[in-house]
C-alpha cells in the first residue's frame, strides 16, 4: 500500500497539479491538507479513480483522505478535548484494515501569543488521542502537515528558526513525546541521518537552493512499523509552475494478507 501526504495549499486552485501527480505516482491513499475551501472537487477526484472523505473550511485549513478504488470509512472528524474548536484540522478513516488519521497541525506564529497557545493545546489533545489509539492495538497512522521540525537535521540553518513556532523547544518536545510513547517517524526510521525536506518557501529560490524544512510526517503505530518498506519525498511536483510550497511525501507498506 502506497500512502502519501500532500499539503496542496488550495484544492481548487491547484486541482490540475494534484491530478497530474496522482496520475504519475498513483498512490493508494492520500492525506490532503489546506484545502482552503468549503467545496470539494468530488467529480474530478472520482474520475481519477479515488473515493474521498473530506472536511473543508472557508479560506483556511481543511483536510481530506483519498482512497484508490474505494470509499474511505470515516471514523472521526475533529479531535476530542475542545468541543468549541471549529477549525477543520483532523479527519480519520479506515481503509483496508488500517486506521489513518489525516491532520493539519496549527502553525502557531507569532510565538509567544494566542496562536502559539492554541498550537500547544492542539498538540496536547493529539497526544491524548494518540495514546487512546495505541491502546486499541490496531494498525494506525497519524499523517500530515505537523508544522513541526523535530530536530536540527530537519531545517536549513536552524539558528535562524530558534524563535519560530515550528521549531521552538515546546513543540519539538511535544513531537518527541509521540516517539517516546511508541510511535515511529517513518522518514527518520529509514533515513536516520539524511537531510530531507518537504517544504520550501516561495521566496529567494528556496527550492532551487534546497533551503527547506521537514514538517510533513508519518507516525506509525507499533503494528504498522514492521510493514514499512520505503519513505520518500516526491520532489518533482514542487518544481511545477503555480505549485504548492510543499512536496508530496509517500511511504510504502507491505501489509500481510492476513491483516
Amino acid at each position: 500500500m502506497k500512502i502519501a501526504t500532500y499539503n496542496v495549499n488550495g484544492i481548487n486552485g491547484r486541482l490540475e497539479i494534484l491530478l497530474r501527480w496522482l496520475n504519475e505516482d498513483k498512490p493508494d491513499v492520500v492525506c490532503l491538507q489546506e484545502l482552503k475551501s468549503t467545496s470539494f472537487p468530488e467529480k474530478e477526484i472520482s474520475r481519477a479513480g479515488y473515493g474521498a472523505a473530506w472536511q473543508g473550511q472557508k479560506s483556511w485549513n481543511g483536510v481530506a483522505i483519498l482512497a484508490k478504488g474505494t470509499e474511505p470509512l470515516i471514523t472521526r472528524r475533529g479531535l476530542p478535548g475542545e468541543p468549541e474548536d471549529q477549525q477543520s484540522r483532523y479527519i480519520e478513516a479506515a481503509i483496508d484494515g488500517v486506521l489513518i488519521g489525516c491532520l493539519y497541525l496549527p502553525n502557531g506564529n507569532p510565538a509567544p501569543g494566542p496562536k502559539f497557545d492554541y498550537k500547544l493545546r492542539w498538540l496536547r489533545r493529539l497526544q491524548g488521542y494518540a495514546t487512546e489509539v495505541l491502546e486499541l492495538d490496531v494498525p494506525a497512522l497519524l499523517v500530515g502537515d505537523f508544522n513541526v521540525m523535530p530536530t536540527a537535521l530537519d531545517v536549513y540553518k536552524p539558528d535562524r528558526w530558534i524563535d519560530d513556532a515550528l521549531y521552538r523547544p515546546e513543540v519539538r518536545h511535544a513531537y518527541s513525546h509521540f516517539i517516546e510513547h511508541g510511535w515511529t517517524d517513518a522518514i527518520r526510521h529509514l533515513h536516520p541521518d539524511e537531510r530531507i525536506y518537504t517544504f520550501w518557501k516561495y521566496w529567494r529560490n528556496s527550492f532551487e537552493r534546497d533551503a527547506g524544512l521537514r514538517i510533513d510526517h508519518f507516525l506509525l503505530s507499533p503494528a504498522v512499523k514492521p510493514w514499512l518498506t520505503s519513505a520518500s519525498v516526491r520532489r518533482k511536483p514542487r518544481s511545477w509552475p503555480q505549485t504548492s510550497d510543499h512536496a508530496p511525501v509517500m511511504i510504502e507498506l507491505d501489509i500481510p494478507e492476513d491483516n
